[in-house]
C-alpha cells in the first residue's frame, strides 16, 4: 500500500480526532493538510502508521487550539463548534462514544478542558488508544495522560445532562418541534419545549440573532413565533438534518443557500436546549452562505 493510500484509508479517523480537538471543520482540514506534508517526510515507515499519524494530527491539532484559545475567548457572543453534518468516521464498536463526543453539548463542554486534557479524553475516551499511545501522542509520560484523563473526565461528567432520550424518541420530538417551530403553531412549542428551555444562537457577531441567549419557555415561544413568521416571508424552508448526532438541520435561503444551522437536546421528554449557528464564516464548508441581514431586511419589508 503506498503512504497516500494509507493516508487516505485512515483520513476519517484523522479527520475525526481533529474535529473534536478544535470544534472547527475548517480547522479540522488544516490539521489533515499539515499531517499529510509531515507524512510525507517521514523517510522511515513507522511500525504503525494509525499510530504515527493519530499522534501527528493530535499534536498539530494542540497547537492550533492553544493558538485559537485567545480568539475564542475574545469571540463575540456564545460560541459553538462549526457544525458538522456527517461524521466520516465510523466504528460499531464505538458508536455510542463518538456520538455523544460530537454533540454540541459535548463539544461545548469540551471547551472547559486545557489542551491536553481535551486532547487525551479524545484520544482515550472516544476512540479508545491506549495510555502508551496517547503518552507518544502528547509527548507526556502515561503518568502525567492517566492524570490528565481523570480530570477531563471529571469535569466532562459534571455537565452531562441526567437524562437524555433514546434515539428513536428523540427524533420524535425533534420531528414535531420543528413542525411546530415552522408553523408558528403556539401551542404545540408550549407543550413540547421544557420550563426552562435555553435558546442559544452563535452569530459572532456577523449575523443578525433575535437575542444570543434566551431562558425560559415563556420567553421561547414568542421568540420561535416571531422567527417563524419572519422565515415564512420571506421564503426560508427547513432540511431536516442531524447536526452533530443530534437532531436538527438547516435554514435555507429561497435560492438553496445556508442561512444556519439548528440543533435539539431532548431531556426528560421536553426540548430542552436550541442551538443556533448563523455566523456565515462556520457555515462555508456546507455550501453558499446566504446573506442574512438582506433576507432580515427583507422579512422586516426594510428597503
Amino acid at each position: 500500500m503506498t503512504r497516500t493510500e494509507e493516508f487516505q484509508e485512515l483520513r476519517p479517523l484523522l479527520f475525526a480526532i481533529a474535529y473534536r480537538i478544535l470544534g472547527s471543520v475548517t480547522e479540522a482540514e488544516d490539521a489533515l493538510q499539515d499531517t499529510w506534508l509531515r507524512w510525507q517526510a517521514v523517510a522511515t515507515r513507522p511500525v504503525s502508521t494509525k499510530a504515527y499519524l493519530s499522534a501527528v494530527v493530535t499534536r498539530v491539532s494542540v497547537d492550533v487550539l492553544r493558538s485559537a484559545r485567545q480568539r475564542r475567548e475574545e469571540y463575540v457572543g456564545p460560541w459553538f463548534p462549526e457544525p458538522l453534518l456527517d461524521d466520516p468516521y465510523q466504528d460499531p464498536e464505538r458508536a455510542a462514544e463518538l456520538s455523544d463526543s460530537v454533540s454540541m453539548a459535548a463539544l461545548v463542554l469540551l471547551e472547559r478542558l486545557s489542551p491536553l486534557e481535551r486532547a487525551v479524553f479524545v484520544l482515550r475516551e472516544v476512540f479508545g488508544f491506549s495510555f502508551t499511545e496517547i503518552a507518544d501522542a502528547v509527548e507526556r509520560s502515561e503518568t502525567a495522560c492517566r492524570q490528565l484523563a481523570v480530570r477531563a473526565r471529571r469535569h466532562m461528567a459534571a455537565g452531562r445532562p441526567r437524562f437524555e432520550a433514546d434515539t428513536k424518541e428523540r427524533e420524535r420530538l425533534a420531528d414535531r418541534f420543528f413542525d411546530a417551530f415552522m408553523a408558528g403553531d403556539v401551542d404545540s412549542l408550549r407543550q413540547l419545549l421544557a420550563a426552562d428551555v435555553q435558546m442559544i444562537g452563535d452569530s459572532g457577531g456577523k449575523a443578525p440573532l433575535f437575542a444570543s441567549e434566551i431562558a425560559g419557555r415563556e420567553h421561547a415561544v414568542p421568540v420561535i413565533a416571531l422567527v417563524a413568521d419572519r422565515f415564512a416571508r420571506a421564503g426560508v424552508r427547513f432540511e431536516a438534518h442531524p447536526v452533530n448526532g443530534r437532531p436538527g438541520g438547516v435554514f435555507r435561503d429561497p435560492e438553496g443557500q445556508v442561512l444556519s444551522t439548528v440543533t435539539v437536546d431532548i431531556e426528560d421528554g421536553r426540548i430542552r436546549t436550541i442551538r443556533s449557528v448563523v455566523n456565515p464564516d462556520k457555515l462555508g464548508h456546507l455550501g453558499p452562505v446566504a446573506d442574512a441581514w438582506a433576507l432580515g431586511r427583507e422579512a422586516s419589508g426594510v428597503e
